[in-house]
Parts: C-alpha cells; structure tokens; sequence
C-alpha cells in the first residue's frame, strides 16, 4: 500500500482547484432559450406544479436523488472534536463516494451546533430540499437521539452511516465468517471492545441476527461494562453484563469465539488471541491502526478469522459496500426511512454476493486470480461491481415489502439493467446485445484458450449463456491455467490442434483450403503445415461448418489474421475489402467509427466498401445509420490527398443509394455540430439529422479517435473491433481488451453466426 504522507494528501485536495466535488447541469444551457426553460420564465411552471402537489418535486428537480451528508464534527474520523469546518474534507470525501458508487448526488452541509435540540431544528428546516439524509461524525449519545428524532419528525430516509453502515458491513462480514467457521451465532461469545455509537448499533444488529446477548461482554474506556455500575448510558445499559468475574479485557478474551474491536489501536496482544476459542475471528476495526495488527494477529495463531477497516488486507470491514447502495435502493423507491428490515436486506445481500464467483475487474483490482469464499475472503471488496445491483435491489424490495416505500417496482431485472447502465458498467445495447445472444448461443472457437483473459471470457461467456465455447490450444496447459485462476472449464471442449488425434482433421482441412486456394499457388503440403496454426485451424472451422464463429487477436498481429481470413474465409461477395468498427456508447449517444483496423491508406473504392459495410452493420444493430465521410476539409474545398478519395466515395454512395443519408468530406465537428453544419452547409443530405456514424480517410485517423474518446472519457463504453465484409463470422480483439471486452465481442460473433444461418436457411427455401 501506497505511503500517505500529510504533503501528498494537502496537494491532493488543493489540487488546480480546490475540494473533490462540484456541481454540474444536466440539462441544455448553452442558448437563451435553454436558460429561458431553466430560469425566467420557464422554471414558475414546475413550482407551481409543486405547489399543487408536493410529490411533483420528485419529477421536476433533482430531490429523489439528492442525498444531504450532515455533521456538527463532534466526531470526525479517528479525530474526535474538530469542528464543523474543520471536518469538511470528510464530508466532500463521502459525497465522492455516494457519486461514483451508488450515482448519488450530495450536498455536503456543516452544522456548526453542538446542542442536539438545534442541531436537529436546522436539518429540519432544509429538510425539503433533499431525498434523504445521511448523519455523519456526530459523537455519541447525542447521536442516538438525533437520529431517532429525526427519523420521526421526516418523511425521507434518515441514517447515522457511522452507526449503522458500519453495522451491516461487519454483520455481513460475521455472518459469513461464522459460516467458515462452521459456528453458530446464537452459541458464540461475542467481545465488543468499545461502547461508542457503531459499537451500540453493530451489537445490536448482531442480536438481530441471533446473537444472544447473555453471550456478549462490551468494553468501554473504564473496562466491562456490568450491570452494577453507575451512571451507565441507556445504550450501554443495554449490553451491560451481569457477569462479576471480568473487568479486563484479557479477562473478557478468555474462551471468547468472537472479538469485535471499535475502539482504538494496539490494545489487543497476541497472548489475548491465543487465548480466545478454537478458530477464533477477529474483527479490528480501529482505523488505520487497528487494536491488533493483521500481522500479529495471524502470527499469534494459524486458526483465526480476520478482518481489519483497512484495505491493504483481507476482508476489509468498509462502509462504501453499504451506504451508496442502501440510499440508492430507498431514493428509488421513494422511501419515507430506512428500517430494520432494509438494514437485514442489506445485511443478507452482501453477505450472499461474497459467495457468487468473483467477477474479473475485482481480481484484477487487487491483483490476484482466485479470490473465493473462504478465510481470506468472506466479504465483496469495496470495486464490486455488483454491489449496486444486489444490495439496491435488496433493500428496495424490503422497502416495499415493510410499507415504507412510496414507489412501487415490479421489474426487478429491468431496475438492475437500469443500474447496471446508471453506472456505466452496461449500456442497453450492450445488454441487448447478450439477451439477443443468450436466446441463440452459438459454437464459438477461441483461438488463443492459453490467454488468461481468453480463457476467462470463455468461461463467462459459457456462464451467460451466449455461446457454447471451443477452446484450442494444449489441453494440459489450459487445465492447468484453468485451475490456477479457479474457473470450471465444464461443459466447455477444448481442442488440441496440433495432437495426433486431430492428423484425419487437419489433413481434411488443408484438403479443402488447398483446393480453394490452387490458382494462388497453394499445395496440399503447404495447407498442411497451415493446419498447426491456431488462425488457420479455427477459421477452417468456421469454413467448414463445424463451428459457428471464431475470435482471434490477443496474441495476433492484425497484418498475420487479415492475410489468413482473406486466405480462409474470402471477402463477402460484392465487395472488393472488408473492415472494422468500433462502437462508441457514451452520454451524447451510440456512434459507430469506421475503419479502426484493416485498411491503412484506403482510396475511394475501399473507401465506399467500408461506409456500404457500415451501413449494414449499424442496420445490423437495429439502429439507422447516418453517415458523414470525415476529412481535414469541408465539402472539396481541397484538391488534392485523401479529401479528394472520400469526396469521390460519398458521390458514388449517394449515386447508388439515393435515400440513404450521407454526406462529406467534412470535419469531425461539423459532422457531429448539427446546427453548425446546417447553417453553414445547408444543402447537405444530412440536414436536420443527428449524425451516428463517422467513417474516416484511414486507418491512422479512425484507430487514433476511437483511442482517443477511450483515453479522455473513462465514462464510455467502447464496444470492438466489429468485423464488416467477410463471408463468415471471424471477429478480432486485441492485447489491450478486458475480459468484458471479449465477450461484449463473443455475442456479436454469436448474433452474427445466427443471422448468417438465417440468411442461408432462407435463400435454400427461396431455391
């Protein structure tokens, strides 16, 4: 883990411009008829809509998404006392968090009040303003009846994070970890080292859960909390123990199964742990240095469950699993609180998801290749994409079910696919691209099975059911990759090429290739050789129908898979190349960008190839193609060069499909400027329309500005290298793409596959 000095951290935040968050508008500002609609007069017509009807402040403004992080800074961090503005960094840090986790936009407000009375007033009088109110580093009791107060007198969901979301994480955390164990909550005993407001809450949840409270011993700073000492707060009064043989806690650690620490750091040693019940778990929360080191704590014993508030260890207890989700999930449900119920939902849905396979992005975060349930890990890591679908989706069902939820859901998978798109993990063309995909698998050959991420997107393509995979490559080696990424390979063939059992099929196969191929020179012994090559073997596949698609690329060079698809497969009839695209999903909308990997200087008849091949391959994702031919002039302002290529392109596309719309040579920002193009070229065929596809000069320009939107925008979704223009569905990747990447490819290829045999079960009718 990174070092963080106090310098590093100051520079941080001053930065070119002060704090971690701002606000944005979200909708048009630019002309003054969009500032005419935001402000005078426009905006009279939503206030008095609200007037009439409260509620109508969910549609027209941003409260139903707009969380409130309050604090008086009683309690700031491990800090204590520092005042309301000296804690605000803290309170900007949880509105990033709320932001770039759960899509919550937060206002951070600092209280400067102490007196709990008053404090509670000024959160009421701007209560309206908010969908929900997220209480913050307020020290303890006065936390507890702000809380509860406040909770009675809103309407909107109210939670004390430093209660209760470090409650459900470490209830999670627990659960899962007595599950390990093979121990049962309403049996163990439970050390609580700390009386503070998350030590109250978790102890209170864990009895939710069924832990028995004659089984658990809490500590303050004066020792065990028992039952005949004098003036005890009514929340310790709750756990306090009616034991009278401890005091310590050395003593309290003696046979003890489970030891929660909320308190502060070092105090428990090595001899306490030793100490403790057979596979004892140890939660050390205080942070960032925890009552016991993990270190330590595993040198102490080989049998104990750990877990610390700290990232750069396992199992790390961290309220950003929890409270992005709970608010996301009771905002959408239009939540009057947040209940016991919806606590336990979150409690059950967190718990549960550490048990699903570890998705890839996660492994990769943390740099591992087998992350699964069990000692080292038992809880999601805080870059779990999942969280926002499984946690949100859980506690607005249990908003529903307990009454309080003013916004009923009925589509459970729709409301995930909403999240999953908020947050950009997944856009609907994505998503329709693998529903489509699921409904017609087809066999997919995966060229490179000894890649990890080929091997992995095999794997989770096969789990989502959007093809059935082939993988070549040794078998033995592939099993035994396999195995040290943790993946099943059932259900999954794997197709060793260059074994004797496969000499019948590749004798077959250049058989076939070298009859194809004879007037360029080809001989049988030549195919053959061909044959122990993995581009070669599995397009023949293909070629031959014993599979339905093939990806290639991460160990490839394009130049090598061109020549072999060119040899193997053949360009599609009618045209003379074939080409790439990409898919650029981003907040503007879908545009598709052409040629992004095959043709490197094309000229005007390769040119019309590919905007012909982009035509079809936007139809081909059900979407209208609007096509600007894209060059560094306007309209042959230019004479000379690739101008003069796209300029001869475009006439002979507009000569040869006169309804479709196209137009060029232009420049990039007056393709993509409607008004501007329109005013300044008002003859153009694409007049009044929303241009979706680019199709650039060349290779150097298409390639460069799909890696250019990737690198400056890490908020759109990049879909490709599409194939356009061969006779089969062979489709590229490259060493740069991510798993999801891969099998974002896999489900064209497999769509691709299903058409083609549409296409060809047709024309045999038609015969």
């Amino acid at each position: 883990m990174v070092k963080i000095t106090k310098e590093a951290a100051l520079e941080y935040h001053e930065g070119t411009r002060p704090g971690k968050i701002e606000v944005k508008p979200t909708k048009a500002y630019r002309t003054q008829t969009d500032l005419s609609l935001a402000y005078s007069p426009g905006v009279a017509y939503p206030c008095l809509e609200i007037q009439q009807d409260p509620a109508a402040a969910y549609r027209y403004t941003d409260k139903g998404n707009l969380v409130a992080v309050i604090s008086n800074g009683t309690a700031v961090l491990g800090l204590g006392d520092i005042g309301a503005m000296s804690g605000k960094p803290v309170m900007e840090g949880k509105g990033l968090l709320f932001k770039i986790y759960g899509g919550i936009d937060v206002f951070d407000i600092e209280v400067a009040e102490k007196d709990p009375e008053k404090f509670c007033e000024a959160v009421e009088k701007i209560a309206p303003t908010f969908g929900g109110i997220n209480l913050e580093d307020i020290k303890a009791p006065e936390c507890f009846y702000i809380e509860e107060r406040l909770k009675k007198t809103l309407d909107i969901p109210v939670m004390h994070d430093d209660q209760h979301g470090t409650a459900i994480i470490s209830a999670a955390g627990l659960v899962n970890a007595l599950e390990v164990n093979g121990k049962d909550i309403s049996k163990v005993k439970i050390v609580i080292n700390g009386a503070g407001a998350a030590a109250i809450s978790c102890t209170k949840l864990y009895c939710a859960l069924g832990a028995r409270r004659e089984n658990i011993v809490m500590l303050d700073s004066k020792g065990v909390i028992t039952s005949d000492r004098e003036n005890l707060t009514e929340q310790k009064k709750l756990f306090a123990t009616d034991r009278r043989d401890i005091h310590t806690l050395e003593e309290a650690m003696k046979d003890a199964d489970v030891f929660v620490g909320l308190s502060k750091g070092n105090i428990l040693s090595q001899d306490m742990v030793r100490s403790m019940a057979k596979d004892p778990i140890v939660f050390a929360l205080a942070n960032p240095v925890p009552e016991i080191s993990y270190e330590d704590a595993m040198a102490s014993r080989p049998d104990v469950l750990m877990s610390t508030g700290r990232s750069d260890y396992p199992n790390q207890i961290n309220n950003v699993i929890g409270f992005p989700y709970i608010f996301r999930g009771a905002l959408d449900v239009g939540a009057t609180a947040i209940n016991e119920e919806m606590k336990l939902a979150a409690v059950k849905a967190i718990a549960d998801l550490a048990k699903q396979p570890v998705p890839d992005v996660v492994n990769d975060a943390y740099q591992v290749n087998n992350l699964s349930f069990g000692a080292s890990y038992f809880i999601p890591k805080p870059v779990d994409p999942r969280l926002i679908t499984e946690v949100s989706a859980a506690v607005a069902k249990a908003a529903i079910d307990s009454g309080v939820a003013r916004k009923p859901i009925t589509d459970w998978e729709a409301y995930k696919n909403q999240l999953r798109q908020m947050m950009g993990q997944e856009t609907k063309l994505t998503q329709k691209l693998l529903d489509t995909a699921k409904k017609h698998p087809q066999r997919v050959v995966f060229a490179e099975g000894i890649h990890p991420t080929m091997l992995k997107a095999a794997v989770q393509a096969k789990a989502e059911g959007i093809c059935q995979p082939i993988l070549l490559g040794n078998d033995e080696r592939i099993e035994k990759l396999a195995k040290s990424l943790d993946l099943s390979l059932e259900g999954i063939e794997i197709v060793n090429l260059r074994h004797d059992n496969q000499a019948d099929r590749r004798e077959r196969y250049a058989q076939i290739l070298a009859q194809k191929r004879q007037r360029q020179g080809y001989t049988v012994q030549e195919a053959n050789d061909k044959m122990f090559e993995r581009n070669y073997f599995g397009m023949m596949m293909v070629e031959t129908g014993e599979a339905d698609a093939f990806i290639t690329g991460l160990y490839t060079k394009y130049s090598n898979t061109i020549k072999v698809a060119k040899e193997v497969i053949g360009i599609r009839k009618g045209h003379k190349s074939f080409g790439t695209m990409h898919i650029i999903n981003s907040q503007k909308g879908t545009f598709y960008i052409a040629d992004t990997l095959i043709n490197r200087h094309p000229d005007a008849e390769v040119l019309k190839d590919i905007a012909k091949l982009s035509k079809h391959t936007v139809e081909f994702f059900n979407d209208k193609p609007v096509i600007a031919m894209i060059s560094y002039s306007n309209f042959g302002t230019e004479e000379v060069g690739s101008p003069v290529q796209v300029h001869k392109a475009v006439e002979s596309m507009q000569a040869e499909y006169p309804d479709l719309a196209i137009d060029g040579e232009m420049q990039v920002n007056f393709a993509l400027n409607k008004q501007l193009r329109d005013e300044k070229y008002p003859f153009s065929k694409l007049n009044g329309k929303d241009v979706n596809t680019l199709i650039f000069p060349n290779l150097s320009s298409a390639n460069g500005a799909y890696k250019l939107l990737q690198a400056l925008d890490q908020d759109i979704e990049i879909i490709g290298p599409i194939q356009m223009g061969l006779n089969k569905p062979i489709h590229f990747t490259d060493f740069e793409c991510s798993v999801r990447d891969v099998v974002n490819i896999v489900a064209v290829a497999s769509i691709d596959a299903y058409v083609d045999k549409l296409k060809k079960n047709l024309n045999a009718m038609n015969a």
